[in-house]
């Protein structure tokens, strides 16, 4: 079976693609943010059912949330083979969205919802339920805050105790708000995040919202691992800290790839056309 796509504006979509193709593959003597290419370091086995809405990497393991209602879970995944070693199912009226651990818990998003949930990290207990308005979309975190996404260009700050929020930024390339800011990650002191139905990652600076690096990532998954009516759009960041390792896969995607970045000689232009 089939599972059914998400609601969210295909004809919005295709004008965010067509903006990043503008000017993310543009050059010029004035540019200002670098993008980058990357190469394929190693290839891993992925779940063709999981519709990946979150992921992050800990201590040897993905940790990997799924969404569409009826079809939404958690599940902790061994990295090397892809299989599912623990699993819980998200009641079957939610939208699975992001999750990320804090300190022995696990935090999870539901899409449309306006309802979040807090889960034992090691046994996958549910210990409570928190709210917040608007949608939610992904979350990451750095030592002191959670960060979320919920498909505008802000991004939320959280209390990670109260899970409240304390402040927003706004996301912005060359003065221009980004919108569809998706799954998220925190690495080296940036925020990765994918950009919703295209192939760019944007770096994040924190403390600004500007994007200061596009990583282009067209073409990663081949045309032949593709399965028309299944195969979805690019989602996924993880990365291991320690082996400075950096994971991403997609929806429905049969493989999830460990990248390394490779700069390249083009910029985005200070203006977009």
């Amino acid at each position: 079976m089939t599972p059914k796509k998400t609601e969210r504006s295909v004809g919005r979509t295709l004008g965010i693609v067509a903006a990043f193709c503008a000017f993310a593959c543009a050059m010029g003597a004035h540019a200002a943010v670098p993008i980058y290419n990357v190469d394929v370091v190693h290839t891993y086995p992925h779940d063709t059912a999981a519709f990946t809405e979150g992921l992050f990497y800990l201590n040897g393991f993905l940790y990997e949330s799924t969404g569409l209602e009826g079809h939404s879970s958690i599940r902790k995944v061994k990295l090397e083979t892809g299989e599912v070693l623990q699993k819980i199912d998200i009641p079957a009226q939610y939208f699975g969205e992001g999750i990320v651990n804090w300190h022995g818990h696990l935090i999870s998003l539901t899409w449309k919802s306006q309802v979040g949930f807090v889960f034992g990290l090691s046994d996958f207990k549910l210990q409570r339920k928190f709210t917040y308005t608007g949608e939610g979309w992904a979350l990451t975190r750095n030592d002191e805050k959670i960060i979320m996404s919920d498909g505008t260009p802000e991004l939320r700050f959280l209390d990670p105790n109260t899970l409240a929020e304390t402040g927003r930024i706004q996301v912005t390339l060359n003065g221009n708000p980004v919108r569809d800011v998706n799954e998220l990650e925190w690495i080296k002191g940036e925020i990765y995040a994918n950009v919703w139905q295209t192939n760019w990652i944007l770096r994040i600076d924190p403390r600004s919202g500007k994007v200061v690096g596009l990583i282009n990532l067209a073409g990663l998954l081949k045309s032949s691992d593709i399965v028309r009516g299944q195969t979805d759009v690019l989602n996924g960041i993880a990365y291991d800290a320690k082996a400075d390792r950096i994971f991403v896969t997609g929806k429905n995607w049969p493989k999830l790839f460990e990248i390394r970045l490779t700069p390249t000689t083009q910029q985005a232009l200070k203006t977009p056309p």
